[in-house]
């Protein structure tokens, strides 16, 4: 959870149902728009104002090192937003960017070296790597406690057994949108399409230890919209355009959009038909602007974490 409060910054539309006069007025919808980029940017601010006071007391300021191989013009545009977020709150920030044929030995030697450095932080392998290098091995050999994405087997062990870890950015991101807007998760369904190691698992252990009832939903599952019907609140991370539609929500659900796709005509969407779902829903995130901001703040919240930690105080996202 995070260790500190945000203002609540949900925009409110609404969409009335013209009913006959004999008719009784059965229902109002209203739902709110999770405006992700804004509290992202609160988040942001805070950090920003940590790294100040650590500067004041004479301290050095926490440092990341982002680790690029190849030209994936996806890639290197997270990459840079990345860099641009550490920038505006004072993280000591570089990219290490390698040719697509560097071998697997030469990028294990590095991250060797950023390991052993104890003025490094934090450590990011930007994904995906090319076919011949084998990205688990290389995440294994990332310090855990430099292993800022979360994704090293140390850290996932450590999550699914309850003690003190960093934890996968886009999940925490997740839990920082629905507490910004006061959405009760202690006894609600929540349905996560998506059993990736990076979303869906950890957040479906991540909703588990907020005492939520969680069911992991995928590709093999049966009558899908049986299933998100049921949520309070859903969550859809699979990258498939406007596989959710009206039908797989449920009245005055929750939804949370993760999945991020380019449609032939270059506009980005999400899992989530959004014009058809919003006006069944209470809360929605838009696609982009919604989860996309607040992984790169949690992100640059757990190398801060990572800095803390290194300086024997333990500030984990519990």
């Amino acid at each position: 959870m995070l260790n500190m409060r945000y203002r609540n910054l949900c925009s409110t539309s609404f969409s009335f149902l013209l009913i006959p006069a004999n008719v009784r007025l059965r229902r109002c919808f209203c739902f709110m728009i999770i405006d992700g980029k804004s509290i992202a940017q609160n988040l942001r601010s805070s950090l920003r104002i940590k790294v100040e006071e650590y500067k004041k007391h004479g301290m050095r300021v926490p440092t990341l090192r982002v680790i690029l191989v190849g030209d994936n013009p996806a890639s290197l545009s997270y990459v840079n937003g990345k860099l641009k977020a550490a920038a505006e709150i004072g993280i000591d920030s570089r990219l290490l960017h390698l040719s697509s044929d560097c071998s697997e030995s030469e990028l294990l030697l590095l991250i060797e070296k950023l390991n052993q450095n104890t003025d490094i932080d934090g450590i990011l392998v930007q994904l995906p790597l090319p076919s011949h290098i084998n990205e688990q091995k290389l995440l294994r050999s990332i310090n855990p406690q430099k292993d800022v994405d979360g994704f090293h087997p140390e850290n996932v062990a450590k999550l699914w057994l309850g003690e003190s870890c960093i934890k996968p950015c886009t999940p925490l991101g997740i839990l920082a949108l629905l507490d910004n807007c006061n959405i009760e998760i202690e006894g609600k369904e929540a349905v996560i399409v998506g059993r990736s190691n990076i979303v869906g698992k950890p957040l479906a252990k991540m909703l588990l230890d907020r005492n939520a009832t969680v069911t992991i939903a995928h590709s093999h599952t049966p009558n899908l919209h049986l299933v998100t019907s049921r949520a309070d609140i859903l969550i859809t991370a699979v990258g498939s355009p406007h596989l959710i539609t009206a039908d797989y929500v449920k009245d005055n659900a929750v939804v949370i959009d993760v999945g991020i796709s380019r449609l032939p005509d270059g506009h980005l969407t999400g899992d989530v038909d959004f014009e058809e779902v919003k006006n069944k829903v209470s809360y929605i995130t838009p696609v982009p602007g919604g989860v996309g901001p607040l992984t790169i703040a949690m992100l640059m919240q757990n190398t801060i974490d990572c800095y803390m930690l290194h300086n024997n105080k333990n500030t984990y996202n519990l």
